[in-house]
């Protein structure tokens, strides 16, 4: 837009984004500042094509308008739209004076085409909710405001109109929770502060419970809306929304309609093919077209090709497809149907994936990950709507698919270390296999519960858990369950130290998994009894018991828990005085967690090995692996343990 020198100017420029974002904002306070500053000396041409109505402004209508802002009007005014076109072109040919020509809300090429001028030496900047491809033309995405700056949209427009409303100070938790609410849409935020300014002795906090209460925050905004702002243009959202739903095809309106039905922030192509029924091709196809109207946001490309690419609804346009599903019978069935779909694809392949974790040589191959990497890549990425997912168990018609997808999301979760979303998918697969009368899938969903729990620190949730799932796996006659129920008992009795009853759980454990001839889990029975001998003070047989856990293990081919039999190994040397042996079993654990990047374990293993150096009076050694599992626990985004490293790494000896 800007009037740089002939060869390099850019006479077309395009304000592009979802309704609301605030185009005619951005486009008004540009022309201002660019006349202010003397780039257009012939001033502002501005027409509002309103192209979103019900009823748009053509080009023929536009051009008398335009002509009328040009002086040319009532008799002067050529009879004809060919000869009105022919005025409009030759009166902005002989203006020597630089204009700027604005074409607001277009939705068509159609509205614009015919209103360019025919010469380089003015300007256009035309606005659309849709990305004009008729031309070239510089575009100007807009997205949604940074949280930082709806706060700051928010306190100035409350401050605009009493300097001494000191709300946005006294709640700033509030104030970020309510640009969330509003999914940091400008046209939502000068709402909700237009909210704020009528309710100006309530809290922020009470508009914030009040949407929440709704559940549509579009429709509640909408319910306070003042209606205009001091140019008169509305402020509602829902017509908005409305006007760029009805303008969609039918399959493009379908799509938009079930992808507001996906769980999670931001959803794959592949799951958004199985929520349609289509074949990736297609579905790639519609969303483009979606995201070039802007009702939809391509979040990153994965690797490059289509189907790895992943999509974003925003929360205001997902909230008004689920309240029109909602309101017809048909379309509810209709994605009812598409919520089945997407849930038994995130099922099989989180099936798949788990498949790939619990993967050990002799075992078949799975067939859709090639590595643990490419397992949890695509756990990492569907993590959201995996979890989303998984809370449908709550609802009767998905609840047996979402309890076996909340089992299958229980190693990876661990793993991963999110045990808030371990907690609350287990508690839901709990409470849909307790419902459904599935002793055995109960029971799994309290296994997972507990191991939560424990490391979320909340030690007692933990036993009961795990008594609740051995209790069941008794009632059932499943040895093989119930030996795992104890080992995992075990775990957390130790945790709250209560030593004897840590050993009678490993013991017990041990001796089903040795009935049973099951070497791997008796591996883990081993591994976990040798702790608890540590703490009891029994540190030679703690050194057999992690012994005989690491060979099974190598046995078995299960080298990430093998460097964990292999760091409590060391730990039980150590504490023998030992230290030189410790130091070789710690490199080894290491060795293993940094191929596995498991680098929160691998932070452990640092830890224990830096213990050991002090203990030998090595401090130059001990710093070095302070330092180093810092380093891991950063990576493992544990920050509270990497500073706790930090410290020790900066601490004098004693």
């Amino acid at each position: 837009m800007a009037p740089d020198s002939a060869g390099s100017a850019v006479l077309i420029s395009a304000v592009t984004g979802m309704g609301g974002i605030g185009k005619t904002a951005l486009a008004v306070e540009a022309a201002h500042r660019a006349c202010g500053q003397g780039w257009f000396p012939g001033g502002t041409l501005f027409v509002d094509l309103r192209g979103y109505d019900d009823d748009p402004v053509t080009a023929d209508q536009a051009v008398l308008a335009l002509l009328d802002a040009l002086g040319v009007r009532d008799r002067d005014l050529p009879p004809t739209a060919e000869r009105q076109y022919d005025t409009y072109r030759a009166l902005l040919a002989d203006r020597r004076d630089r204009t700027l020509l604005i074409l607001d809300n277009a939705s068509d090429p159609s509205q614009y085409l015919p209103l360019l001028p025919g010469t380089d030496r003015h300007r256009v900047l035309i606005t659309s909710r849709d990305r004009p491809d008729a031309l070239p033309v510089r575009l100007i995405d807009l997205e949604t405001l940074a949280p930082g700056d709806s706060v700051a949209l928010v306190t100035r427009a409350l401050h605009d109109t009493d300097e001494r409303d000191d709300r946005p100070a006294r709640e700033p938790d509030a104030l970020r929770e309510l640009a969330g609410l509003c999914g940091h849409l400008p046209l939502a935020l000068h709402i909700a502060a237009g909210m704020l300014r009528r309710r100006r002795h309530r809290d922020i906090a009470s508009l914030v419970a009040d949407i929440r209460e709704a559940g549509d925050a579009a429709a509640f905004l909408d319910g306070g809306s003042p209606g205009t702002d001091l140019y008169g243009r509305s402020l509602a959202l829902r017509p908005v929304l409305e006007t760029s739903y009805r303008r969609l095809p039918a399959d493009q309106a379908r799509l938009l309609r079930l992808l507001c039905l996906a769980p999670g922030a931001e959803t794959g192509t592949e799951a958004i093919a199985a929520l349609a029924d289509l074949d990736v091709k297609s579905v790639v196809a519609l969303l483009e077209d979606l995201a070039a109207s802007y009702l939809v946001t391509v979040v990153r490309g994965g690797d490059g090709t289509a189907a790895a690419v992943r999509w974003r609804v925003h929360d205001l346009v997902r909230g008004f497809g689920a309240g029109v599903v909602a309101a017809d019978a048909e379309l509810r069935e209709e994605g009812e149907a598409a919520r089945e779909r997407v849930l038994g694809f995130y099922c099989r392949w989180a099936a798949a994936a788990d498949d790939r974790l619990a993967w050990l040589p002799g075992m078949v191959e799975p067939k859709r990950f090639a590595d643990r990497g490419q397992a949890l890549a695509w756990l990492d990425s569907e993590r959201s709507g995996l979890v989303a997912a998984a809370l449908w168990a709550r609802e009767k018609r998905y609840a047996d698919t979402a309890v076996r997808l909340a089992l299958r999301l229980g190693e990876y979760l661990d793993w991963r270390r999110y045990f808030d979303d371990l907690i609350t998918v287990s508690r839901a697969a709990q409470e849909a296999a307790h419902r459904a009368g599935g002793r055995h899938s109960e029971a799994a969903a309290w296994n997972n519960l507990g191991i939560a729990l424990r490391e979320a620190g909340r030690v007692e949730e933990a036993i009961d858990a795990h008594t609740r799932a051995r209790d069941l796996l008794q009632a059932a006659g499943d040895r093989h369950g119930e030996a795992i129920a104890w080992n995992n008992l075990g775990i957390a009795l130790r945790e709250a130290g209560r030593v004897k009853e840590t050993i009678d759980a490993h013991t017990r454990a041990l001796d089903l998994h040795q009935a049973a001839g099951d070497h791997h889990r008796e591996a883990k029975a081993w591994n976990n009894f040798g702790i608890v001998l540590t703490e009891a003070g029994r540190v030679e047989e703690a050194i057999d018991a992690h012994t005989r856990a690491r060979d099974l293990y190598q046995a078995a081919g299960d080298h990430h828990r093998e460097a964990k039999a292999w760091n409590n190994l060391g730990v039980a040397l150590a504490e023998a005085g030992r230290a030189e042996e410790a130091i070789e079993a710690y490199g080894k654990a290491l060795e293993i967690h940094r191929v596995f990047e498991h680098w929160y374990r691998a932070g452990q293993t640092l830890e224990n090995a830096a213990l050991t150096h002090e203990d030998a009076d090595r401090p130059a050694d001990a710093r070095a692996c302070w330092l180093q599992a810092a380093d891991a626990y950063t990576r493992a985004n544990a920050p509270a343990e990497a500073a706790r490293a930090r410290t020790q790494a900066t601490e004098p000896p004693e």
